[in-house]
């Protein structure tokens, strides 16, 4: 009697955890998708927002395993990046006071008088001692120094002072507002202080958005939850209800899957229990 009891509560135990089970294995996890989404793009497409000229590229989409340590398994992240050109971007360069600049293939030294508010500097020709001399059959390529003044030895006995020697140094004046060529760009001085010259100029330059998945992206204004159904496909959507929604769909199937494992962990543990139980020897 004990153990036909016994078997006919393991046959519902196993018909309670084997049902269990089945659902799990043939259960298939929800996913997220949007159907229309304001944009699904692939690598090298380019967009535009609505209400602005700026053109975007998908310049990548990578798709990688990262490792969770200890024995945590791993993980499929994927992510990707935008680019876009600033038409008119600002660039700016600082000449620091004392520094030397190349302009027009001529080296100065920037000069800048000590007052409180200065609006110009002065641009003092370096010129190339050494090249002059080498240049003069007549001259020593090294001039000497008597008494604390520098010459020019000519003619192996004939010593010249090298502000006679050398010629005068050119000099040229930049003001705030100032426009001319540097370095193949039309530059502005922007701003002149005791501590040096500001240049800026207006470019072109690319700038790199990187895109994370399941994130907000805003861009030009406008923000879009960025996603990646896979890896050669990013998707931009507005449609937020949306998107909580299936989160509470795909939490409601994970916490009825976890139900599930716990009912057939435990029918078949009871099974286990009560297969031992009714082989005990009886007392009587």
């Amino acid at each position: 009697m004990q153990r036909r009891a016994a078997v006919i509560s393991v046959v519902f135990f196993l018909v309670i955890g084997a049902g269990a089970y089945s659902l799990i294995a043939t259960a298939s996890t929800p996913s997220v998708s949007f159907e229309n989404p304001e944009y699904s793009l692939a690598q090298g497409d380019e967009f535009s927002v609505p209400g602005s000229d700026q053109a975007y590229t998908v310049s990548s989409i990578t798709e990688e395993e990262e490792s969770g340590g200890h024995g945590g398994g791993t993980t499929l992240v994927r992510s990707g990046e935008l680019t876009y050109v600033n038409d008119s971007a600002r660039f700016t360069e600082t000449w620091d006071n004392e520094s030397t600049v190349t302009l027009d293939g001529t080296d100065y030294r920037v000069e800048i008088a000590n007052v409180s508010d200065p609006t110009e500097a002065t641009l003092v020709e370096l010129y190339n001692e050494t090249a002059i001399l080498q240049a003069d059959s007549n001259a020593d390529n090294e001039t000497v120094t008597r008494n604390g003044e520098r010459y020019v030895v000519i003619n192996d006995s004939t010593l010249v002072s090298v502000d006679e020697y050398f010629p005068a140094n050119e000099t040229r004046t930049v003001a705030e507002g100032d426009s001319f060529d540097y370095n193949n760009q039309s530059v502005t001085v922007d701003a002149v202080e005791t501590s040096g010259v500001t240049l800026e100029w207006f470019a072109p330059e690319e700038n790199t958005v990187t895109v994370d998945n399941e994130a907000n992206l805003t861009i030009s204004g406008q923000q879009y939850l960025a996603y990646f159904p896979n890896g050669e496909t990013l998707v931009l959507t507005q449609n937020y209800d949306s998107y909580q929604a299936q989160l509470s769909e795909i939490e409601h199937f994970h916490e009825t899957e976890n139900g599930l494992w716990g009912v057939a962990i435990v029918s078949f543990t009871t099974v286990v229990l009560l297969i031992g139980m009714a082989f005990l020897p009886s007392r009587y």
